[in-house]
């Protein structure tokens, strides 16, 4: 069965365990480049190695991972509504962190906005491809002016000889990093600008040192499109007069920690009066 640029597809040499979406193909070496469809992953393979899951199993998996989407936002709304509970008071007015979100895919793009607009967390999500985000990023914080920036889309690593570490060994992860170094040049604080940056299997240490606060992928491994919404959901909703608990933030992710690592940060939640 012939496999075109959109079709959703497994690969057999990796078990079948990952649904990908073919973003297009190179007719002289017959390789395929993909992306996960609910995994920040991308990857090339070639299109002998490719299969088409029938028109059933594709609807059955959309089911489940829709259906795992919704517990994974409810989870994360019920405890924000916990979130500085002491200082509730009918007459207040609440202000989570507001967010800019810039991702590599569009459809993931649109399930986090969702998700933010569920958690009721202010946010400008934009779809913008990786390769694109370091020449824009400083002309969309001018513009929205956001206390939280995520930078994410998709990565991984690409198969080397070499055992160093490095730009070279992952798909898009200096483009992440380089939109991070901007990003944290325009805003040197870690406490005014909170920065989520990276995809699958990326290089977290290389995006912590550039200045990130959170960032994927400590132990290298597959992270869920909506790992950089709960990490935000915390941080938006945690009192801008404490710090998000550094185990409780990673523990809220879908991956957990061995997905997602980062820093101390300072909580981006404002209680106002009066509230009108």
């Amino acid at each position: 069965m012939e496999i075109v640029k959109g079709d959703i597809v497994l690969r057999l040499s990796h078990g079948k365990d990952i649904y990908f979406k073919v973003e297009s193909i190179d007719k002289r070496t017959q390789m395929a480049m993909l992306r996960g469809v609910d995994i920040r992953l991308c990857a090339d393979a070639p299109l002998s190695d490719l299969v088409k899951p029938g028109i059933g199993e594709i609807a059955n998996y959309r089911a489940k991972s829709f259906k795992l989407r919704i517990e994974i936002v409810s989870r994360a709304s019920r405890q924000a509504r916990f979130i500085g509970k002491e200082k509730k008071r009918p007459d207040y007015v609440e202000i989570p962190g507001k967010v800019l979100h810039l991702d590599g895919d569009a459809d993931y793009m649109e399930i986090c906005r969702k998700a933010y607009n569920e958690l009721q967390i202010a946010n400008t999500s934009l779809f913008l491809p990786e390769i694109h985000q370091p020449g824009q990023v400083e002309t969309f914080l001018r513009k929205y002016n956001p206390d939280i920036l995520v930078l994410t889309g998709h990565d991984g690593m690409i198969k080397s000889d070499s055992g160093e570490d490095g730009l070279d060994k992952y798909h898009n992860v200096r483009y992440f990093i380089e939109a991070v170094q901007i990003a944290r040049s325009y805003q040197p604080s870690k406490d005014d600008l909170v920065i989520f940056a990276g995809a699958c299997q990326s290089w977290y240490q290389g995006l912590l040192a550039a200045g990130a606060n959170y960032a994927s992928s400590p132990d290298r491994v597959l992270i869920h499109c909506l790992d950089p919404v709960m990490v935000v959901q915390k941080v938006a909703y945690t009192p801008v007069t404490r710090t998000a608990n550094i185990q409780e933030t990673l523990e809220q992710s879908v991956t957990g920690p061995a997905g997602i690592g980062g820093i101390e940060t300072r909580g981006q939640f404002r209680l106002g009066l009066p509230k009108v």
